[in-house]
């Protein structure tokens, strides 16, 4: 199973975006190896324009594993906060929760997002 970040998702839902990343993103959720967790469905719905996008995130809901956001993916969000600032990485709030999760549930990351790479240095 892979926690697919917004930055991927974005990436495989423009039409001129990364063709990489769009194909990573469909074998993941093809063979049912996707998942996200709440805050990134919530940055995605936050950037939705028109009926067609909010057509295609509604199909997205049915078909990805949602990983619950709980006490213990809080827990590692708050340790991996400490470990960035005390190695000098600066990142957003939404990412330390995200990559948390990730962590929490042992599972990959998909992303293409500088603060994610960094932050999954800090594992374990």
């Amino acid at each position: 199973m892979t926690l697919i970040d917004t930055s991927s998702w974005i990436e495989a839902m423009r039409r001129d975006g990364d063709s990489e990343i769009r194909n990573r993103v469909v074998t993941l959720v093809r063979g049912g190896a996707a998942a996200w967790c709440d805050m990134v469905r919530v940055e995605l719905w936050n950037g939705l324009r028109g009926a067609a996008e909010k057509k295609h995130m509604e199909a997205l809901e049915t078909d990805v594993i949602n990983l619950p956001v709980n006490d213990a993916v809080w827990n590692r969000a708050r340790l991996l906060a400490q470990r960035a600032r005390a190695k000098g990485v600066t990142a957003p709030a939404t990412d330390l929760v995200i990559a948390a999760c990730a962590w929490e549930h042992g599972v990959e990351m998909e992303h293409d997002d500088a603060h994610l790479t960094a932050l999954s240095t800090l594992f374990g």
